[in-house]
C-alpha cells in the first residue's frame, strides 16, 4: 500500500490551514491597524479643553469669510444643525449651506459668554454654553446683539480633523 497520496493530502491540508490562519491573522491586524490610524488610536494625545474651545474659534473665523460653503465644511456630511434663526432642521450639506447663506448676510461675529466642555473620549467632545452674536442688518445697517444657548458635538474624523456632528442653537428666552 502506497502512503504517498495520504501524506500528500495531509501536507496540502496543513498548508491550506496555515494559509487560512495567516490570512485571518493579517485581516485582523489590518482591521486593528486601520483603527489605530484614526479613531480610537490609543497612542494619540487626548484632546484638551483649550483645543475644543479653539474649534469654536475656527467656526467663527469661517463665518467671517462670508462663505457659507466654508462654514459648511466644518460640519460632518451627516451632521444635524438646529439653528438659532430658522425653524427648519438642517440634516445635510445643502440645508446647512442654505442656512448660512441667509445668516451670513447679517455679518455675524460670535463671542462666547460661558462654555462647558465635556470630553467624552479621544474622538468625541461636547461644548455647551452661551454665546452672543453681533449682527448688522443687511438691509438697514442697524446693529444688534443676539444672545443664545448652544451645543456643539464634535467627532474626530479618521483623517484627524474635528467636525461638527450636531449643532443646536436657540435664542435665550426673555424673562
Amino acid at each position: 500500500m502506497n502512503r504517498r497520496p495520504v501524506r500528500r493530502r495531509i501536507a496540502v491540508a496543513a498548508t491550506a490551514t496555515a494559509v487560512l490562519a495567516a490570512g485571518t491573522f493579517a485581516l485582523g491586524a489590518g482591521v486593528a491597524g486601520a483603527d489605530s490610524q484614526g479613531r480610537g488610536d490609543k497612542y494619540a494625545k487626548p484632546v484638551t479643553k483649550a483645543q475644543v474651545l479653539g474649534l469654536f474659534d475656527r467656526w467663527n473665523a469661517a463665518l467671517q469669510t462670508g462663505d457659507p460653503k466654508k462654514v459648511a465644511d466644518l460640519y460632518a456630511k451627516d451632521a444635524v444643525l438646529l439653528p438659532t434663526v430658522s425653524n427648519q432642521v438642517r440634516t445635510d450639506r445643502a440645508g446647512i449651506v442654505d442656512y448660512f447663506e441667509h445668516f451670513l448676510q447679517n455679518k455675524p461675529v460670535g463671542t462666547k459668554v460661558e462654555s462647558v466642555v465635556d470630553i467624552l473620549d479621544r474622538d468625541t467632545v461636547i461644548d455647551t454654553g452661551v454665546y452672543e452674536f453681533a449682527l448688522t442688518d443687511h438691509g438697514t445697517g442697524e446693529k444688534s446683539t443676539v444672545k443664545a444657548r448652544y451645543t456643539y458635538a464634535y467627532e474626530k474624523q479618521p483623517n484627524g480633523r474635528w467636525l461638527i456632528v450636531n449643532h443646536h442653537s436657540s435664542k435665550m428666552p426673555q424673562g
